[in-house]
């Protein structure tokens, strides 16, 4: 049971790491191949845009029945939330084509998240917390969170706040949920992190998108 168990969780993770590596450069060359997605992030959308959301939310939809069906446990059930979010907000700017610069906007955070599922992989592969490699890689995992993650955060709330009469109130109200959501979680994980490997608690493999 136990090496089923570890092998499920290999192979998530796995699968989460490769989208994470593939969504978070993607989402840059979004803005590079059409600048116009960054200067109009409503009603500007693009086919390398349209389509990166449109993987992003199938990865999460399938991450999401993954886990519903192999680990059922709190942690687990936080991330499968976080997923719903995303899959709603995101699925407004597959159906609407409204939207999609703002979406791309949030799946940069993913270049945190390559650090994210790199600390779960050493973990699995029994890396200690004083091992070089582990330790870079958590370096750059703290550092890419606040770059990435929350500064990413930071910019698409007030974004919203400045856009608010442009944007329909159904659809704000729907984003400054998912926002308040991801904001309280990406807290939570930061103390996590810190906890885990800045203030030496005893090890934890934390499962994040």
């Amino acid at each position: 049971r136990a090496a089923e168990k570890n092998a499920w969780k290999w192979k998530n993770i796995s699968i989460s790491f490769v989208h994470s590596l593939i969504s978070g450069f993607w989402s840059c060359y979004c803005f590079y191949d059409n600048p116009k997605l960054a200067e109009d992030m409503i009603q500007t959308h693009t086919v390398p845009a349209h389509t990166l959301i449109s993987v992003s939310v199938g990865y999460f939809i399938y991450d999401t029945i993954d886990m519903l069906i192999y680990q059922r446990n709190r942690q687990s059930y936080e991330l499968m939330g976080h997923h719903v979010v995303i899959i709603i907000c995101f699925g407004v700017s597959i159906v609407s084509r409204m939207y999609v610069g703002y979406a791309v906007v949030a799946l940069v955070i993913e270049l945190n998240s390559i650090f994210l599922h790199l600390r779960q992989i050493l973990q699995i592969c029994q890396y200690k917390k004083d091992n070089k490699i582990y330790r870079l890689n958590s370096i750059i995992n703290l550092g890419t969170f606040v770059g990435f993650r929350i500064s990413v955060m930071a910019w698409m709330s007030k974004w919203m706040l400045i856009n608010k009469d442009l944007i329909p109130l159904v659809f704000y109200s729907l984003g400054s949920i998912g926002l308040a959501v991801m904001t309280v979680m990406n807290i939570i994980l930061f103390y996590r992190l810190l906890q885990s490997d800045f203030i030496r608690k005893k090890e934890s493999t934390i499962k994040v998108d």
